[in-house]
């Protein structure tokens, strides 16, 4: 087989050809391994003629699958002698390919880019560090005060009430929203339930339904805000039809040592649960300030290069920022194309506001690899093989999860998790 390389800037271009010559024998190979599997009308399965049993195997299939294995292995080779960092798979386009020819092969190899830390790199991250260390992480009485105020109104009962709707109440209630006397879409809802005061629903609904009692019904006029998500209903008036069905007192639940035991065995009361969420705070706190350096450091580096970054590494951000979004959305029983209908948008519309941000991660992950480059940073394997078996053995008794575990892609992935991390523990602490 013989290639030739054409180097461009985010990529390569390698024309390969394959003579006969090279792929003849395993051709002839794996047709007679085809033939003996072969069933054909009139003969026993296993003793079909030669002639007969080879003109029914897929030939054409036969040839693409040992013209893939070779170019597979040149593929590999190629990467080690020119000390290539392929990205993603190749575009491979077939321009020649039959029994009994020569096959010619055009590949086009997506490059991971090579990139250059500014010089004062260094000086930079000092800097960021510096200015974030200003920041006070102290969590104060009013602090904890407030996520005990959230903490009981989450466990708020409620209780129906027959008298007028008031703010701070929940009410269920039937509501249409008409646009020009049409329905608009989702514009329907039966024991809808809202708190009043809450500004679940756009400005100026929850206070037309303050005031309301049981079967009370009542017709009233909105403006949609001029932002408002579904761009064509955003700045229009609308009509609201509105049935109130029941109203409900939320009582929440008096703030003391009973209520702070109902939260777990070991706290024995609202002292000890003070205690608890300070110290929660304040490590949720701590992390968050982590993130916020490490977000800064990689904004500014991003900000200061000039990376060209190849068409397939961004669209396949993009394809996993979708299934990101996906699941988050399933974990709250939406479907993503629901949710984008409901936007005004779609796929295609969301892959696009996000090149920017795709293209960014992408350059933000080959920073923090040059970073440990420069910084000599290094896992153990048996630092490796320790979170690795962390991995595994939730899995373990689950044959179905355990046989399906690719562990050099978890290893691989392991690793560099690792390394992300502390060459991060390493830079936030210059």
């Amino acid at each position: 087989m013989s290639h030739e390389i054409e180097e461009k800037e985010t990529e390569i271009l390698v024309n390969f050809k394959i003579p006969w010559s090279d792929l003849e024998n395993d051709f002839n190979e794996s047709v007679k391994k085809a033939s003996k599997n072969v069933s054909v009308k009139g003969f026993r399965k296993g003793h079909v003629p030669v002639d007969v049993a080879s003109s029914q195997v897929d030939k054409p299939q036969i040839l693409a699958e040992i013209v893939n294995i070779e170019l597979t292995k040149k593929y590999n080779e190629i990467a080690k002698e020119g000390n290539y960092k392929f990205a993603g798979s190749p575009e491979v386009q077939v321009k020649k390919i039959a029994e009994g020819n020569e096959v010619e092969v055009d590949m086009t190899i997506s490059l991971i880019p090579e990139i250059n830390l500014p010089k004062d790199w260094k000086k930079i991250i000092k800097e960021i560090n510096k200015e974030n260390a200003k920041e006070n992480t102290e969590i104060k009485d009013s602090d904890v005060d407030n996520e005990l105020k959230k903490l009981a109104e989450s466990r708020v009962e409620l209780k129906e009430v027959d008298r007028k709707a008031r703010k701070g109440d929940a009410v269920k209630i039937d509501f249409t929203v008409k646009k020009e006397g049409v329905v608009i879409e989702g514009g329907t809802s039966k024991k809808h339930t809202i708190v009043l005061g809450s500004g679940t629903f756009i400005p100026g609904f929850e206070d037309k339904v303050i005031g309301m009692q049981k079967d009370d019904e009542k017709v009233f006029e909105l403006e949609f805000p001029k932002d408002y998500h579904a761009k064509h209903l955003a700045g229009s008036k609308a009509t609201f039809e509105v049935k109130l069905i029941v109203v409900e007192e939320r009582i929440i639940p008096k703030v003391d040592d009973d209520f702070a035991k109902t939260l777990g065995k070991d706290i024995k009361g609202l002292n000890d649960l003070k205690k608890n969420m300070r110290e929660g705070m304040q490590k949720e706190r701590e992390d968050q300030l982590i993130e916020k350096k490490r977000t800064s450091i990689l904004e500014t580096l991003i900000e200061k290069m000039d990376v060209k970054v190849p068409k397939n590494m961004i669209q396949e951000e993009l394809d996993v920022m979708v299934s990101e979004m996906e699941q988050q959305l399933q974990m709250s029983g939406v479907a993503l194309d629901d949710h984008l209908e409901k936007i005004g948008k779609n796929r295609n519309d969301l892959q696009k506001d996000w090149t920017p941000q795709a293209t960014n991660r992408i350059v933000g992950s080959l920073i923090i690899t040059k970073l440990g480059e420069e910084l000599k940073i290094e896992v153990k394997t048996e630092e490796i093989e320790t979170e690795m078996n962390k991995v595994l053995a939730k899995y373990k008794g689950m044959e179905d999860m355990e046989s399906n575990i690719d562990t050099q892609r978890l290893y691989n992935y392991t690793k560099m998790t690792m390394l992300n991390k502390k060459t991060f523990d390493e830079i936030i602490s210059y």
